[in-house]
């Protein structure tokens, strides 16, 4: 346990590094599906981690001590006693991110369905008067789309239709539950936060994608974001088919080129990546488990 229960964390320096890789490399679905997949894994076997490193504390309980002063048995020390509290402190703060998090999901989902009260509850389409333009896929049963009479009185109605279709695709393909789970993994995993950049911008290029498949013509898509970037320019960051103004750019600019292709090769050795994290934790709980038994005989 002395060397496995840290491997989760090293490995967490990983994928950070090889996710704005493969995001360039492979196509935008395969590469967030198999990104979201490793992380999910390298979170939880990192907080796994720091719950191993914390349960170390447990030959400090008075009632194991005496014992083993009476057997005159000497208690193991697999890490030292400064780390485990450490790992007890970071596993608040992860509690603390990942409650932060849920609720500021819970939040804006809650805004944004008082925005759809009083539609039709089997529309798909919600129009909301604002002279700020915006659009939003709300995932649910049905899942709906809004958007706001500023952003559909800027577009053309071919752009509309791209707009459309690029929220349709975030519906269809669920992307907000890749983009909570990814927000969840960077919560636990602070190291992760690159990985979930990366994921949020790969959802809009896969709804780019999307779209343009279903208005058959990525030039007009590529116009559509030009155009819905330059009303929007005055919005804060994240509105109108989301992203800064330099992701914009980036996500037009490969519109403008042949979609990346599904390379799986690439997508299994990220999800192995994502793997061996699980595999040094399942390792450190054995070793911690027999600690246990030689802590607390009769365990």
């Amino acid at each position: 346990m002395r060397i496995d229960v840290y491997v989760p964390l090293v490995l967490s320096l990983l994928l950070p590094a090889i996710a704005p890789q493969v995001g360039r490399r492979v196509s935008p679905a395969l590469a967030a599906r198999v990104l979201t997949a490793a992380a999910a894994l390298t979170a939880a076997a990192s907080t796994w981690a720091l719950i191993l490193l914390a349960a170390t504390l447990i030959d400090r309980a008075p009632s194991v001590t005496a014992e083993a002063s009476e057997d005159g048995r000497a208690l193991p020390e697999p890490v030292p006693e400064t780390i485990a509290v450490v790992a007890v402190a970071a596993l608040a703060v992860v509690g603390f991110r990942l409650f932060h998090v849920v609720r500021a999901r819970c939040a804006t989902r809650r805004v944004l369905l008082r925005l759809c009260e009083g539609h039709p509850p089997d529309s798909e389409l919600v129009v909301a008067a604002s002279s700020t333009p915006h659009a939003f896929a709300i995932p649910g049963k049905p899942g709906r789309i809004l958007v706001t009479s500023a952003m559909l009185g800027a577009l053309q109605p071919a752009e509309r239709r791209v707009l459309l279709a690029h929220e349709r695709a975030h519906l269809t393909h669920r992307h907000s539950a890749l983009s909570t789970a990814v927000a969840l993994a960077s919560a636990a995993n602070p190291l992760l936060a690159p990985v979930r950049d990366t994921v949020t911008f790969l959802l809009e290029r896969w709804a780019d994608e999307v779209a343009a498949g279903s208005v058959g013509d990525r030039r007009a898509t590529a116009r559509a974001l030009a155009r819905a970037a330059l009303v929007s320019q005055r919005a804060r960051p994240g509105c109108a088919l989301h992203f800064s103004e330099h992701a914009v750019t980036r996500r037009i600019a490969a519109l403008q080129t042949a979609p990346p292709p599904d390379l799986w090769t690439i997508g299994a050795a990220v999800l192995t990546l994502g793997a061996l994290p699980a595999l040094g934790a399942a390792d450190a709980t054995g070793d911690l488990l027999r600690l246990l038994a030689q802590t607390l005989p009769g365990w």
